[in-house]
C-alpha cells in the first residue's frame, strides 16, 4: 500500500514525519480553489479537500492524502496572498483580532473517503506599522493562507490560540492519524 500526498507543502510533509509517516510519491493536485459565491469558510475548505483528494490519480490500493487551511474572519475566506499588498491587508484586518484557521483532511482509498475538518481560533497581537513591514520584508507571508505561518516569524505574532496548532500550521495530527488509520495506512512506524 502506497500513500500519496496530494500537496507540495514542505509543512505537510514534516508534520507527517513527526507520525512516522513519509509519503512514497507527493502529488499536487491542480483544481480551481475559487470559493463560490457566497460560500462560508468551512464548507468551503472541507469542499477544496475532497475536490483535491477526487483529483489525484491513484491505485485502486493507495490511500490519497489531501488538505486545505483556510483563513476566514467572519464570513471572510483569505486565501494565500497573491503579493505583499495583499498579504498586508489580511494582516491588518486580523491585526488584533480573533480569527480562524480551518484545516480540512480527506483521505481516500479506492471509492471511500474519509474526512474530518478542525477549526482553531488564533489571535494575532495588534501590529504596529513596523512589525508589519518587518514581517512582510522576511517573505514568510508568501504560499500561506492569511498571509502568515504560525510556525515562522509570524509565531511571535500570536499571543494565543484555542485549538490545534498543528491544523494551523497545515495539517492537524490527530485527527490526520485518525483518518489514515481509518483507511487501513499504519502510523509511528519507523523509518
Amino acid at each position: 500500500m502506497r500513500l500519496i500526498l496530494g500537496s507540495g507543502s514542505p509543512r505537510r510533509k514534516e508534520l507527517l514525519a513527526q507520525i512516522g509517516v513519509v509519503a512514497d510519491d507527493i502529488r499536487p493536485p491542480d483544481i480551481d480553489e475559487t470559493p463560490l459565491k457566497n460560500e462560508p469558510p468551512r464548507p468551503y475548505c472541507a469542499r477544496m479537500a475532497r475536490e483535491k483528494v477526487q483529483a489525484v490519480a491513484a491505485d485502486a490500493d493507495d490511500v490519497v492524502l489531501c488538505a486545505d487551511t483556510t483563513v476566514a474572519l467572519g464570513r471572510r475566506i483569505m486565501g494565500k496572498p497573491e503579493n505583499a499588498g495583499q498579504a498586508a491587508e489580511f494582516l491588518l484586518a486580523i491585526s488584533g483580532r480573533r480569527h480562524r484557521v480551518i484545516t480540512a483532511v480527506a483521505v481516500r482509498r479506492g471509492d471511500q473517503l474519509w474526512e474530518r475538518d478542525v477549526v482553531t481560533d488564533v489571535k494575532m497581537k495588534r501590529l504596529s506599522d513596523e512589525e508589519l513591514n518587518a514581517y512582510l520584508a522576511t517573505n514568510d507571508w508568501q504560499g500561506k493562507a492569511g498571509g502568515y505561518g504560525i510556525q515562522g516569524p509570524a509565531g511571535a505574532l500570536i499571543p494565543w490560540i484555542q485549538g490545534s496548532f498543528t491544523a494551523v500550521v497545515g495539517l492537524p495530527l490527530a485527527e490526520t492519524a485518525g483518518l489514515l488509520q481509518a483507511a487501513g495506512y499504519p502510523v509511528w512506524r519507523q523509518s
